[in-house]
């Protein structure tokens, strides 16, 4: 979000909360008004007047329209009525102070989103760069070619930046420019950037079949939910294991399956996984935060796709990503 719809918020929200004390103050201070006419009106009586001492009228017969009120009678009245206005325009101010504070709390929950997602978006291509940069000092020090591996490096930076510029945008509601992406590129990329943490972890990483099908999501955006899918299950499939991903797609939609050689999913945590922040048993590598399914989901339904899993058992689990074709 813009800053300058952030100001046309928060100036909606000044107005609407001005409004709100306006007019419940109106309110309040016209009902003790009201009370208080009220309460006079009841207890007032006409005033008698009296002749002087020789029987004559005083001052005459009079109007008729001058009243007599007991101050005893009224004053717990008056300070009730205060005590009561005072409870009440603090109640006012207790409402007005709680609606003022909620597009600082909608904006703050945004600001935390974005930091965890972005975080966690960045953590797997981090972890591939730092497995590069190991596997680069340990050929420097043998000696051996290093051009290769400096030219991954160069690669996996660019997908850090191409990460958060693709975060960024969508934190602002926008987005990268939807050219239509082929699934194998997208696939291809992903398998690179999940490559370094599949030989650390001794997890064979294969694509088995590939389709050529087009995707209308940015390919940055596609390439991050395959990580997804591989990381996750790289890091729940055993040492020698492989997690193998795949690909096809007919008229309307595109399905990339990813499956590991985990221990499956139990059937409580089926639809948990994909919440924000819940995670299953902690059988992988790596500490889990919850967001990586969670992510894709979102992900995916934002274009009209959805993802879910296939099947799972204990030999292993398959996920199954599906979105439109173009």
């Amino acid at each position: 979000m813009s800053e300058e719809a952030d100001r046309r918020r928060i100036h909606r929200a000044a107005l609407r909360v001005g409004a709100l004390v306006g007019v419940a103050s109106a309110i309040v201070v016209a009902g003790g008004v009201a009370i208080l006419v009220t309460v006079l009106m009841l207890s007032a009586r006409p005033e008698l007047h009296r002749g002087d001492g020789d029987g004559g009228p005083r001052g005459g017969d009079g109007d008729g329209d001058r009243i007599v009120v007991d101050v005893d009678h009224i004053l717990p009245w008056v300070i009730g009525l205060g005590l009561l206005g005072v409870l009440l325009l603090a109640l006012v101010a207790w409402v007005a102070a709680r609606r003022a504070v909620i597009p600082l709390g909608a904006a703050l929950r945004l600001q935390r989103r974005f930091v965890a997602d972005a975080s966690h978006e960045m953590r797997t291509p981090l972890t591939a760069l730092t497995s590069r940069v190991q596997i680069l000092e340990r050929r420097y020090r043998r000696g051996e070619d290093i051009d290769e591996t400096l030219a991954a490096l160069r690669a996996d930076a660019t997908v850090m930046d191409d990460v958060l510029t693709d975060m960024l945008l969508t934190a602002e509601g926008a987005s990268a420019p939807a050219s239509p992406t082929p699934a194998n590129d997208a696939i291809a990329a992903a398998l690179r950037t999940i490559a370094p943490l599949a030989d650390a972890a001794g997890v064979t990483v294969r694509m088995t079949d590939a389709t050529t099908a087009l995707v209308a999501m940015p390919r940055v955006t596609l390439t991050r939910l395959c990580v997804a899918l591989l990381d996750n299950a790289v890091q729940h499939t055993p040492a020698g294991g492989t997690v193998q991903i795949w690909s096809t797609s007919d008229a309307r939609t595109l399905q990339v399956r990813v499956r590991d050689e985990g221990p499956g999913i139990s059937e409580a945590d089926r639809e948990r996984i994909f919440e924000r922040f819940a995670r299953g048993a902690e059988s992988g590598r790596r500490r889990g935060f919850g967001l990586g399914l969670a992510l894709v989901r979102e992900a995916a339904a934002a274009v009209g796709g959805t993802v879910s899993i296939e099947s799972t058992s204990p030999s292993g689990t398959t996920m199954t990503l599906q979105l439109p074709t173009r």
